[in-house]
């Protein structure tokens, strides 16, 4: 099962996870990321790898 961390203090509400994630894990609530799909991941790490503040962590 993946886990998704998101390090509220280091985002900023970019978007860059919710423009690059291809199975819409991710939506902006309150200027911050929040990953709303978890069961749709797939593990590419797309979101880990481009977001600028080092905010995200994808577990398995």
């Amino acid at each position: 099962m993946v886990k998704i961390e998101i390090d509220l203090e280091k985002c900023t509400g970019c978007g860059t996870c919710v423009d690059v994630c291809p199975s819409g894990v991710y939506e902006l609530r309150d200027e911050k990321s929040v990953a709303v799909n978890v069961d749709a991941c797939l593990l590419c790490r797309a979101c880990e790898i481009q977001c600028p503040n080092s905010a995200i962590k994808v577990i398995e």
